[in-house]
């Protein structure tokens, strides 16, 4: 007995109305097509008002029980241009230029006390390997695995080794590049390692810190005493400043992991762990980077670069691009430096 004066009220409500919704729908098309930039100012007002009747509309039909088919119409319409006023539309482009404007840099700051702990135990690792091999060279073959050190040893000719550095030698090109090769798989796997392994209370992260550090120690020792010290050195900095940094922002990245698991603060462990996995995802990102940037310069620039001098101007001149980057990108905008428990050191 009432479908009658139900149908009616239906479509009466929808008549009055109807108009106003079909335009809503042309500008909501226009802007899933074509994107919300697309649209005029006063046709981004014209939208927004247009959906706020009609989220007003549809409060109304379910009030009065309206038929089915006008409250599925106003509810798709409304859930439709909801996304276009509030919800975020960002492409891939402006993800990725984000990323790099703002938020690694930013993160790389955030960091900073992480990173320069990671250094710290790679330089005391070289620095207790050095003068361990230098005092007894037989430690050299403790510290540096054999796959690793490719017959270059305490027992190798200093011409031989001098040779190898500046690709004078026919077969060195092979066997150093074999090397560097090596020892980029080698950093590699440790910079993964150091990362994945962080949350583990941050011990495993300083363990392979010290012994990357070593590995380089020992090898500079065996150098110095050939007075190559400073050879070796030129031809490292090549693709060395890199790849040494990326894996001390991985490290970094692992430490605040281990960091918020130790100190939560007044956060739980999970809230905190998902707070610093935050800047040391972005670390992860950063640092895989630099390791595919340090892999190019390795297989390049140790073939094309031999004067030592040069050596030295495009590693140290590419680390200084890296230092830039984070030092002076983003700082136009908000930091964002909530530094909760779980997100320093």
């Amino acid at each position: 007995m009432s479908t009658a004066p139900n149908l009616l009220r239906s479509s009466r409500f929808r008549a009055e109305r109807e108009a106003d919704w079909r335009r809503l729908e042309e500008l909501i098309v226009a802007a899933e097509k074509r994107g919300v930039g697309s649209l005029g100012f006063r046709q981004a007002q014209e939208l927004v008002a247009l959906y706020r009747q009609a989220a007003a509309a549809l409060s109304v039909a379910r009030e009065i029980s309206l038929d089915v088919g006008p409250v599925a119409y106003l509810e798709s319409l409304s859930a439709r241009a909801y996304l276009i006023v509030y919800a975020p539309r960002v492409s891939l482009g402006g993800v990725l230029s984000r990323f790099f404007a703002q938020g690694a840099p930013q993160a790389m700051r955030r960091s900073g006390l992480a990173v320069a702990v990671a250094f710290i135990g790679l330089i005391f690792g070289g620095l207790l390997a050095f003068a361990a091999v230098s005092a007894d060279p037989t430690w050299y073959h403790s510290l540096v695995p054999a796959e690793l050190a490719g017959g270059r040893g305490p027992e190798a000719a200093a011409e031989t080794l001098r040779r190898a550095l500046y690709d004078e030698d026919p077969g060195s090109l092979g066997t150093l590049g074999a090397f560097a090769t090596s020892l980029f798989s080698h950093n590699t796997q440790v910079a993964l390692f150091s990362f994945a392994l962080g949350v583990v209370v941050c011990v495993p992260t300083m363990l392979l810190s010290v012994y990357n550090g070593a590995v380089m120690g020992a090898f500079f020792a065996i150098h110095a005493q050939k007075g190559l010290a400073f050879d070796l050195f030129a031809w490292l900095s090549i693709h060395g400043v890199t790849e040494l940094s990326a894996i001390a922002i991985a490290m970094a990245g692992g430490l605040k992991l281990g960091h918020a698991v130790l100190f939560p603060g007044f956060e739980t462990r999970g809230e905190a762990l998902r707070h610093a996995a935050r800047d040391a995802t972005k670390l992860a990102v950063v640092a895989a980077l630099m390791l595919f940037a340090a892999g190019v310069l390795e297989g390049f620039g140790r073939q094309l670069v031999t004067n030592p001098y040069a050596r030295l101007a495009v590693g140290w001149g590419v680390g200084l691009l890296w230092l830039s980057w984070f030092v002076l990108a983003g700082r136009g905008e908000a930091e964002g430096d909530r530094d909760g428990p779980g997100e320093a050191p």
